[in-house]
């Protein structure tokens, strides 16, 4: 007499929890090892065993310590103003003394506008900064301006204008496979090169010490 009601009760529960799968069993199979991107997985396994994601992660950490990665940009602008080209300018040395090194730049808008907008905007600002940096002196198959965050990572939680949200990053994202020193897997010995930030003399400054050399004499 009992059995029946809770059989019932029983088949009601087990039929509504299939209609709820659980969080993450509703993704076609594979889906959290290879998040779309085929052949990560096993990428990123090679990467760990030669010590290669170690050495671009160290090498990551070095380049936002010496050199500003961040540029910023005027409302719904691409352009690159006075400062961004100062700091670009500084990011490009820094790229020139790392031939084996390939470099991301993502962009960011702020939250005004429509997300597809704003996602094109983003990804016309990483255009710009690659197409500057090409200009100066950096190949251009070392840098790539594939992804566009547009609005989805704001640095200031705002819906308003806000000048820090409207900006590129610049980041290490590998090494060049096919560069000799890759080749032999000397990544050590590119994350511990001395970084030269110029081998210019500033203007002026030969016929300065010529001066101060005749002087002296």
């Amino acid at each position: 007499m009992i059995r029946l009601p809770l059989t019932a009760l029983a088949m009601g529960l087990l039929i509504s929890g299939c209609n709820r799968a659980p969080e993450g069993f509703d993704r076609q199979a594979g889906a959290l090892i290879d998040t779309g991107h085929f052949g990560n997985a096993t990428m990123n396994n090679q990467q760990v065993m030669t010590g290669e994601k170690r050495y671009v992660y160290d090498l990551s950490q070095r380049f936002a310590a010496e050199v500003l990665t961040t540029v910023n940009f005027a409302f719904n602008s691409a352009t690159l103003d006075r400062g961004a080209v100062d700091t670009l300018r500084e990011q490009a040395r820094w790229i020139r003394q790392f031939p084996e090194v390939r470099f991301r730049v993502y962009g960011h808008t702020d939250k005004v506008g429509n997300a597809s907008y704003n996602k094109s905007l983003g990804l016309r600002r990483a255009n710009a900064v690659v197409t500057f940096l090409v200009s100066q002196g950096i190949d251009r198959s070392r840098l790539e301006a594939m992804v566009s965050f547009g609005e989805t990572q704001p640095l200031i939680v705002t819906e308003g204008r806000e000048r820090r949200n409207r900006r590129t990053v610049t980041e290490v994202s590998g090494f060049v496979a096919s560069h000799p020193t890759v080749l032999d897997g000397k990544y050590a010995e590119v994350i511990y090169r001395e970084y030269v930030n110029s081998a210019e003399a500033p203007s002026g400054l030969s016929s300065i010490q010529g001066q101060d050399l005749a002087i002296t004499q």
